[in-house]
Formats: structure tokens, sequence, C-alpha cells
């Protein structure tokens, strides 16, 4: 499980959001086999989901951030619930291509840096809240506070970071949110910005042992952080065989018969998870 802390500033004006996401993203790696730099993307697009996820008010509210790039990773997909838990997928687990200029994993080459970020809330109205945005970076953080400045018109910080070890399994992943409420004075967002400039990267303290506390406690500094709650995110696809069923009913009747007439077993593998749902003929009978 994660380890998510939130803090809110003495005045309410600043709000942080801090995410230990090691073993979500190891989860990640493990179901898919993603290469390092895939780890990473997929990663940091997962903690960022389910950092916003869990900002959600309602018990059955989700959130779905997809970012369609032209790089060779293809398509990614992450879905978080209002408590933080997340599934994610993507078109190309394993991507190999050379380290950036900085000597870093080059999410942004891998994710592609022309291309979309959209965000679809489902907050159980009638049409979900769709936002779509163009790619700045494809390094995913920046795109995101790009998507709040742009669309909500709330200023946000958003550091996103996942390591690798060698044998590709996770060493650290994590990622913080800090945003400002319209009320917030000169004052304040100085202070911020002075936090934000001094704080090093957030996979680098967390594989050092800081807590998230002590991130936003960092990112606060100077405004009498309180704590707002704490959570355990997970990791968590939410398929089933009768969710499995209404997919196969979605394709519609002439596609279900045509299926029905092979007299063969019908696998449907989840995509978020991997478990596999076999349907015999006489099951695909039934549902017509």
């Amino acid at each position: 499980m994660g380890s998510l802390y939130r803090a809110i500033s003495a005045d309410g004006s600043a709000f942080v959001a801090v995410l230990d996401a090691k073993d979500i993203v190891s989860e990640i790696e493990k179901i898919h086999k993603t290469s390092a730099v895939v780890t990473a993307g997929l990663g940091r697009l997962s903690i960022a989901a389910s950092l916003m996820g869990y900002m959600l008010k309602g018990e059955n509210d989700s959130i779905t951030i997809r970012i369609d790039g032209d790089g060779p990773a293809g398509q990614l997909v992450a879905v978080a619930d209002s408590r933080g838990n997340v599934k994610s997928c993507v078109n190309n687990p394993v991507v190999e291509i050379p380290l950036n200029a900085q000597g870093k994993l080059d999410v942004g080459g891998a994710v592609g840096r022309n291309g979309t970020l959209s965000v679809v809330r489902d907050i159980g109205l009638k049409e979900p809240y769709v936002g779509v945005i163009p790619l700045i970076s494809g390094e995913i953080a920046e795109d995101i506070a790009n998507y709040y400045a742009s669309s909500e018109q709330i200023p946000t910080v958003c550091s996103l970071g996942v390591l690798v070890n060698p044998d590709l399994t996770v060493r650290s992943a994590g990622g913080f949110l800090v945003q400002l409420l319209p009320f917030a004075d000169e004052k304040c967002i100085d202070i911020i910005e002075q936090n934000v400039s001094r704080i090093r990267p957030v996979s680098a303290m967390l594989d050092e042992g800081v807590t998230p506390e002590e991130i936003a406690g960092m990112l606060l500094e100077g405004l009498e952080p309180n704590e707002l709650d704490t959570a355990s995110p997970a990791y968590k696809c939410d398929c089933s065989r009768e969710r499995t069923e209404r997919v196969l009913l979605s394709i519609g009747e002439k596609e279900l018969r045509s299926i029905a007439a092979e007299k063969k077993d019908t696998t449907i593998c989840c995509h978020f998870c991997g478990k596999e749902y076999i349907f015999t003929p006489q099951e695909i009978e039934a549902l017509l």
C-alpha cells in the first residue's frame, strides 16, 4: 500500500498532498512487466491519478487520466477512485530508448511530446466532466500542472518521480501536489515558491527515508501547516465477470453471434490486471 499525507496552511490558502507510491508502482511493474522508462512514465501517471482521485468528494466518484502522445509507449491510462486506489495500463509496456541529456530515464521521449492529456471526472452527474489539453513536455508532472492552470485555473505545483533499479524493480516512487486557493496573498505565494525551489526530487527524498509528512512540512514551511488526513491507497483493479459480460454485450448482437458461431471458448483479458475471463460458446449464447 502507498502512504498519502495531506496538510493545509493555517490560513487555509495553501494545500499539499504527498504520496509515497513505491508499492503501487512496484505492482505496476509486476503486472505489466514494463521496461524501466515505461515503469517511470506509467508510474508517474498513476501517482498523479491517485493524488487527484483522493481529492474527489463522492464515495463512487472516479477520475481517468489518459495521455495520447506520439512516443513509442503509445497510450497511457490511469484510473483512480476517491480513496486514491489506482489501476493503469499502457499500449506498449516495453520501450528501450537512450537516457536523456541529464542521464535520466527519458519519459518524455517514451510518452511523446506531441499529443493530448485528458482528464475525465465521473462524479455521478448525467455526463462526466472532461478536460483535454495539449501535452507540453510528456514528462507528466509539468503536463498535470498545466492542466490545472489551463482547465481549472488553480495554480498548482506538481512533482512526480520514480527510481528504477538495474534489475527493473522499483527503488522509490512518489509525488506531491501543492495548490493555492484564490484568496492566497502574495506573501504566501512567495513562501511557496521559495520552498519549492529548495526542495529536492521527491523520489530521492523518499529513497532516503524522508516521510510524506516531512515533505509536506518542507513545502508548507513558514505557513504553520496542519494535518488534514492520511490514507493508504493501493493498486486495485475492480474488474469482475459481470463487468466483462457487459463489455461483451456492448460489442453488439452481430459480433456476439459471430463469436458464438465459432463454437470455441472466448478469453477476455483485463488490460489493468491481466486477469482472464473465459466464456464458453454456451455462455455466449446465453448472453445473446
